[in-house]
Protein backbone atom coordinates (compact mmCIF):
# COMPACT_ATOMS: atom_id res chain seq x y z
CA UNK A 1 0.00 0.00 0.00
CA UNK A 2 0.95 3.64 -0.52
CA UNK A 3 -0.08 6.42 0.74
CA UNK A 4 -0.01 9.63 -1.59
CA UNK A 5 -0.50 13.36 -0.43
CA UNK A 6 -2.94 14.88 -2.90
CA UNK A 7 -4.75 18.02 -4.07
CA UNK A 8 -7.59 19.38 -5.97
CA UNK A 9 -7.93 21.76 -8.51
CA UNK A 10 -9.23 24.43 -5.53
CA UNK A 11 -6.12 23.33 -3.66
CA UNK A 12 -7.52 21.10 -0.91
CA UNK A 13 -5.25 18.71 0.84
CA UNK A 14 -5.78 15.30 1.56
CA UNK A 15 -4.33 11.76 1.20
CA UNK A 16 -5.33 8.62 -0.13
CA UNK A 17 -4.33 5.25 -0.33
CA UNK A 18 -3.38 3.17 -3.40
CA UNK A 19 -2.19 -0.96 -3.81
CA UNK A 20 0.71 0.81 -6.16
CA UNK A 21 1.78 3.69 -8.16
CA UNK A 22 0.19 2.24 -11.13
CA UNK A 23 -3.06 1.59 -9.29
CA UNK A 24 -3.21 5.52 -8.58
CA UNK A 25 -2.48 6.58 -12.49
CA UNK A 26 -5.39 3.88 -13.30
CA UNK A 27 -7.63 5.51 -10.82
CA UNK A 28 -7.01 8.89 -11.63
CA UNK A 29 -7.03 8.34 -15.11
CA UNK A 30 -10.75 7.13 -15.29
CA UNK A 31 -11.88 9.98 -13.01
CA UNK A 32 -12.03 7.74 -9.83
CA UNK A 33 -10.01 9.78 -7.62
CA UNK A 34 -12.34 12.73 -6.34
CA UNK A 35 -11.99 15.54 -3.30
CA UNK A 36 -13.27 14.90 -0.20
CA UNK A 37 -14.08 18.35 0.21
CA UNK A 38 -15.29 19.43 -3.12
CA UNK A 39 -15.65 16.70 -5.55
CA UNK A 40 -13.17 17.57 -7.86
CA UNK A 41 -11.95 14.89 -9.91
CA UNK A 42 -9.20 17.47 -10.93
CA UNK A 43 -6.56 15.88 -8.62
CA UNK A 44 -2.70 15.66 -8.65
CA UNK A 45 -0.25 14.17 -6.18
CA UNK A 46 1.69 16.53 -4.24
CA UNK A 47 5.59 16.46 -3.57
CA UNK A 48 6.14 13.87 -0.82
CA UNK A 49 8.41 11.28 0.26
CA UNK A 50 4.93 8.24 -0.35
CA UNK A 51 4.05 6.34 2.62
CA UNK A 52 4.31 2.47 2.59
CA UNK A 53 2.53 0.15 4.90
CA UNK A 54 4.34 -1.36 7.46
CA UNK A 55 4.57 -3.22 11.12
CA UNK A 56 6.17 0.00 12.19
CA UNK A 57 3.29 2.37 13.92
CA UNK A 58 4.57 5.75 14.35
CA UNK A 59 4.23 7.96 17.36
CA UNK A 60 3.97 11.40 15.74
CA UNK A 61 0.76 12.18 13.14
CA UNK A 62 2.14 13.18 9.80
CA UNK A 63 2.00 17.34 9.63
CA UNK A 64 -0.73 17.64 6.87
CA UNK A 65 -3.41 15.96 8.08
CA UNK A 66 -2.18 17.30 11.85
CA UNK A 67 -2.29 20.67 10.22
CA UNK A 68 -5.50 19.52 7.98
CA UNK A 69 -7.34 18.92 11.57
CA UNK A 70 -5.79 21.83 13.49
CA UNK A 71 -7.19 23.75 10.70
CA UNK A 72 -11.12 22.40 10.73
CA UNK A 73 -10.89 22.59 14.56
CA UNK A 74 -10.31 26.69 14.68
CA UNK A 75 -13.10 26.56 11.39
CA UNK A 76 -15.62 24.57 13.57
CA UNK A 77 -14.39 27.08 17.03
CA UNK A 78 -14.71 30.03 14.92
CA UNK A 79 -18.20 29.52 13.71
CA UNK A 80 -19.71 28.62 16.80
CA UNK A 81 -18.21 31.73 18.70
CA UNK A 82 -19.58 34.06 15.64
CA UNK A 83 -23.17 32.49 15.05
CA UNK A 84 -24.04 30.81 18.85
CA UNK A 85 -25.16 32.29 21.87
CA UNK A 86 -22.47 32.52 24.68
CA UNK A 87 -24.08 31.09 27.95
CA UNK A 88 -21.13 30.37 30.53
CA UNK A 89 -21.81 28.06 33.24
CA UNK A 90 -25.57 27.70 32.54
CA UNK A 91 -24.69 25.83 29.69
CA UNK A 92 -26.20 22.55 31.10
CA UNK A 93 -29.16 24.35 32.26
CA UNK A 94 -29.95 26.63 29.13
CA UNK A 95 -29.83 23.50 26.94
CA UNK A 96 -32.19 21.37 29.24
CA UNK A 97 -34.50 24.76 28.75
CA UNK A 98 -34.26 25.12 25.08
CA UNK A 99 -34.89 21.36 24.65
CA UNK A 100 -38.09 21.61 26.88
CA UNK A 101 -39.35 24.63 25.10
CA UNK A 102 -39.28 26.72 28.03
CA UNK A 103 -36.41 29.11 26.70
CA UNK A 104 -36.10 30.64 22.98
CA UNK A 105 -34.99 28.05 20.31
CA UNK A 106 -31.54 29.23 19.61
CA UNK A 107 -27.83 27.71 18.96
CA UNK A 108 -25.62 27.89 22.32
CA UNK A 109 -22.08 27.33 23.64
CA UNK A 110 -20.82 27.31 26.62
CA UNK A 111 -18.83 25.27 29.88
CA UNK A 112 -20.40 22.28 31.36
CA UNK A 113 -18.88 19.85 34.05
CA UNK A 114 -18.82 15.67 32.86
CA UNK A 115 -21.76 15.38 35.02
CA UNK A 116 -23.86 17.89 33.52
CA UNK A 117 -22.76 16.77 30.38
CA UNK A 118 -23.92 12.55 31.01
CA UNK A 119 -27.29 13.75 32.12
CA UNK A 120 -27.84 15.86 29.00
CA UNK A 121 -26.95 13.16 26.89
CA UNK A 122 -28.88 10.64 28.94
CA UNK A 123 -31.99 12.81 28.87
CA UNK A 124 -31.60 12.89 25.27
CA UNK A 125 -30.25 16.30 24.87
CA UNK A 126 -28.20 16.73 22.19
CA UNK A 127 -24.66 18.19 23.12
CA UNK A 128 -20.82 17.94 21.99
CA UNK A 129 -17.61 19.29 22.98
CA UNK A 130 -16.38 22.58 21.00
CA UNK A 131 -12.74 21.98 20.07
CA UNK A 132 -10.58 23.20 22.31
CA UNK A 133 -8.15 26.71 21.15
CA UNK A 134 -5.74 26.13 19.39
CA UNK A 135 -2.22 27.24 21.73
CA UNK A 136 -1.09 30.76 20.66
CA UNK A 137 2.35 30.03 18.72
CA UNK A 138 3.47 33.23 20.51
CA UNK A 139 3.57 31.77 24.04
CA UNK A 140 5.32 28.58 22.81
CA UNK A 141 8.34 28.09 24.57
Amino acid sequence: MIRYALSCAADHPFEAWFSSSSDYDDQAARGLVECPFCGSREVAKQIMAPAVAGTKKRAVPDAPLQTLMSDMAKKVRAHVEANFDYVGDTFAREARAIHEGTSERREIYGEATPQEVRALKEDGIPCAPLPAAPPDPSKAH
